[in-house]
């Protein structure tokens, strides 16, 4: 009966898609792990009536260590953040003052959006963070997507469960809900503007909103992004948060 179940598991005109969830995290894995990256990114956040813009500098050596600098609005040019392992550092030019962002600070929104300091330190790597199962198939925009329930695997994870909708095509997760232990949506997130750079996918739009703070909506967008680019080891040091 198990031969006569895979024979027809293997003739079913689904079998070509078939994939485990712990596949699926392993292309999420290697598709976000890279020797170095530069980047130039567009931040818009939208609090009720008001919008604010950001314009970054970003840099990243690996998943532990994150650089960036923002050059625009006028008022906030010359704040830089420092992330290295678990540590964050911002560099405060108004006050000329390096701050460490640690305990509650870390679930505050970066610069007042929707991305919290928290999501910023997240290292853990999805497979060994979480675990799940495929729920459906189902189609977003035109792409055929797996829906899949996760679960972390340990009470160090930030969201303790995720609602994921990954493309079959590029493997990138175009939507996200967050939950919080009680089953609390906290956040969804998408990503969109799916591009191939340096033989990896990478959407160059993410937006995030708060489902807990109404009408609160973050939107990310890269300008430019590359792989694989030779980085200063001091733009990695506190030295150069106060350069």
């Amino acid at each position: 009966m198990k031969f006569l179940a895979l024979t027809l598991a293997l003739l079913s005109p689904g079998f070509a898609r078939a994939i485990t969830v712990d596949e699926m995290l392993d292309h999420f894995d290697k598709n976000l792990t890279y020797d170095s990256r530069e980047s130039s990114v567009r931040m818009t956040v939208v609090k009720g009536g008001s919008t604010k813009t950001y314009l970054m500098h970003s840099f990243g050596r690996g998943a532990e260590e994150m650089a960036m600098e923002y050059l625009e609005p006028a008022r906030d040019k010359g704040t830089k953040m420092l992330k290295k392992s678990d540590e964050l550092w911002m560099w405060l030019p108004s006050v000329e003052k390096t701050q460490k962002i640690s305990g509650h600070m870390l679930r505050q929104g970066m610069m007042g959006s929707d991305m919290s300091y928290e999501d910023l330190m997240e290292q853990s790597t999805w497979r060994d963070a979480y675990s799940g199962t495929v729920v459906a198939e189902e189609t977003i925009e035109g792409r055929k997507v797996w829906k899949v329930d996760l679960k972390a695997k340990d009470s160090t994870v930030s969201y303790p469960r995720r609602l994921i909708w990954v493309d079959q095509s590029s493997y990138i997760p175009l939507k996200q809900e967050l939950y919080a232990l009680s089953g609390m949506l906290l956040k969804t997130w998408t990503m969109s503007d799916i591009r191939e750079v340096a033989g990896r996918q990478f959407a160059y739009k993410m937006v995030v909103e708060d489902q807990v703070q109404k009408n609160s909506r973050t939107e990310i967008t890269f300008e430019s992004v590359a792989f694989a680019v030779p980085l200063q080891e001091e733009v990695f040091s506190t030295r150069w948060l106060e350069r």
